[in-house]
């Protein structure tokens, strides 16, 4: 008993591996049949490749007798098991559900008989059954998970902890769910002979190493994008019902609600799945999650969602103009693609202002971040840091700053928290000995030599200034819309949000999130009068699909 007592002790709940029943589940004899009405049965002799890492739209495999062994190969080329599945066990994780290359590669282990389910046959099976589809999502879930916490079928990248670029090939992998391991220059004492193992400089820093040993040298992230397969093929002859520009909640919810209502729907995003909202470290008033949820875990949902449906992800791709007077609607790529749709759909959001102080350019990544979730929670345990914002999405931060970090130091104009922020974040800030709020104070100097090492700010209604030893600033102040690739396409107020509702003479249109051009809609926090919310721009992004609906109706578009 007390063995088994230390051997329960001993297992991390946090890891997905723990939940074998739901990670590596085994389906009853009813299920097995249905199954294998979508699919055929092959006899496989052992050691057949039944799909390889790197490929696109691979089948799923549901075995009846024998195995399908999962491998990643290691640094010599040898193939490393990892994961069994044995009867009535099925292959598969999340990239079943779109068109990016796999990462790992299944063989059987032994003489199998299984059944083989195509891809078009295989989303059948998840919308037609359920209560499979439902067994099936919540696997992929949890291996797409324990890939990550176990660095299984990823890439490693090698860097300075706190540089600027390894922090955003980091921030890219991680809010993309892409599975990697950081070397880190500054502390990993492994980190040199990996450098050496492959040819690599200091000032070629930081690197990421593929599978086949294949370096890329500080690689821009469109190009990490397209050699690790994350980037779906755009169909240039498509013409698709509805594009719609923006993986925030807001577009994410537009793609979920298009996509189960039959449209076939492209969603087009620069970085990462979750917008401003994706890079949350907790959402603790958001319908239906009483304890709260990451806004990388919201995100990653809604995105399985939307292409379990059907839905289309453009990844790392920015649209760089809209060409609004010619039918179907085209929106140019910035890397030259061009999309063709019906109606579209602007989900594109608002940033984080930037601070008007010398060094702002020259600290971005090397001490100034925009966003506070583990990754840079790590950079500065233990250290003094500053959020600058008044708003829910700097009160999060703080919160959750303050578990780690020596103190936090809030920085606001205003005189308070309660004009901006929900309540339930305010009495948490003021109850937080780790926490100060610094009311009516800006920031007005920064110092340091590669790293901001001191900061100095000031306090507007007495005009005493303090500088402190500060390496780590968050910001979180105000919002600029991503507008500026529109052009003269669309009418914007004087903040460059777009104005919806009403055409160019004033008349009310029939939807609110309705532009002056026909076919085009804004949603969320790059519309004009919207509510900076998660839950609005979710609201949004599902109404607005009632008046694609109307646009698309035959004799209207």
């Amino acid at each position: 008993m007390a063995s088994n007592q230390k051997q329960a002790l001993d297992v991390d709940p946090a890891d997905p591996y723990s939940r074998e029943a739901q990670i590596f589940p085994r389906l009853g004899q009813d299920m097995a049949e249905r199954i294998r009405s979508y699919g055929t049965v092959e006899d496989l002799p052992a050691g057949t490749l039944v799909f390889e890492r790197g490929q696109r739209s691979v089948d799923f495999f549901f075995v009846l007798q024998g195995n399908i062994e999962i491998f990643d190969l290691d640094k010599d080329g040898a193939p490393q098991v990892f994961t069994v599945h044995g009867d009535h066990q099925f292959t598969g994780e999340l990239d079943l559900f779109n068109d990016r290359m796999i990462l790992v590669s299944g063989r059987t282990g032994v003489d199998s008989k299984v059944v083989r389910v195509p891809r078009s046959d295989f989303r059948r099976l998840v919308t037609g059954e359920p209560d499979i589809g439902e067994v099936l999502m919540r696997a992929f879930i949890l291996r797409r998970t324990g890939f990550i916490v176990h660095g299984q079928g990823g890439v490693i990248l090698i860097g300075p902890g706190h540089g600027g670029d390894t922090l955003r090939l980091q921030r890219f992998l991680t809010r993309n769910g892409y599975p990697h391991r950081l070397l880190d220059t500054e502390i990993d004492p492994d980190a040199g002979g990996f450098l050496a193992g492959f040819n690599v400089t200091p000032d070629q820093l930081p690197v990421v190493i593929l599978p086949g040993e294949e370096v890329l040298r500080n690689p821009q992230t469109t190009i990490l994008a397209d050699r690790l397969g994350l980037t779906e093929t755009i169909d240039a002859e498509a013409v698709y019902d509805v594009a719609i520009v923006g993986a925030g909640p807001a577009g994410l919810a537009a793609a979920v609600y298009a996509a189960s209502e039959g449209l076939e729907t492209l969603v087009i995003e620069g970085v990462a799945p979750g917008g401003q909202a994706g890079t949350s470290s907790k959402i603790e008033n958001y319908l239906g999650f009483p304890t709260g949820i990451s806004g990388q875990a919201l995100a990653g949902r809604a995105q399985i969602q939307a292409q379990k449906f059907g839905a289309h992800l453009a990844i790392s791709r920015n649209v760089a103009s809209l060409n609004c007077d010619e039918r179907p609607y085209r929106l140019a790529l910035d890397d030259g693609q061009v999309i063709k749709a019906c109606a579209v759909v602007i989900a594109t959001g608002a940033r984080y202002r930037k601070l008007d102080v010398p060094g702002q350019e020259k600290f971005e990544g090397q001490g100034i971040h925009y966003a506070a979730t583990a990754m840079e929670q790590k950079l500065c345990g233990g250290e003094e840091v500053i959020v600058v914002g008044g708003g829910n999405s700097a009160g999060q931060a703080a919160v959750f700053l303050a578990r780690t970090t020596a103190h936090v130091h809030i920085l606001v104009r205003a005189e308070g928290l309660a004009a901006t922020m929900s309540d339930y974040l305010v009495q948490r800030i003021e109850q937080n000995p780790k926490i100060t709020l610094h009311a009516r104070t800006e920031i007005t100097a920064l110092q340091g030599d590669e790293r901001l090492r001191k900061v100095t700010w000031k306090n507007n209604a007495t005009g005493a200034s303090e500088t402190r030893t500060i390496g780590n600033i968050f910001l979180m102040i105000g919002a600029e819309p991503n507008t500026e690739w529109l052009g003269g396409c669309l009418k914007l107020d004087a903040k460059r949000f777009i104005k919806t509702g009403a055409d160019d003479d004033g008349m009310a249109l029939n939807s609110p999130y309705a532009t002056a051009r026909p076919g085009i809609f804004a949603i969320g926090d790059v519309r004009s009068g919207s509510v900076k919310r998660v839950a609005s721009g979710v609201g949004e992004g599902s109404v607005v699909i009632q008046a694609v609906h109307q646009f698309l109706a035959p004799g209207v578009a």
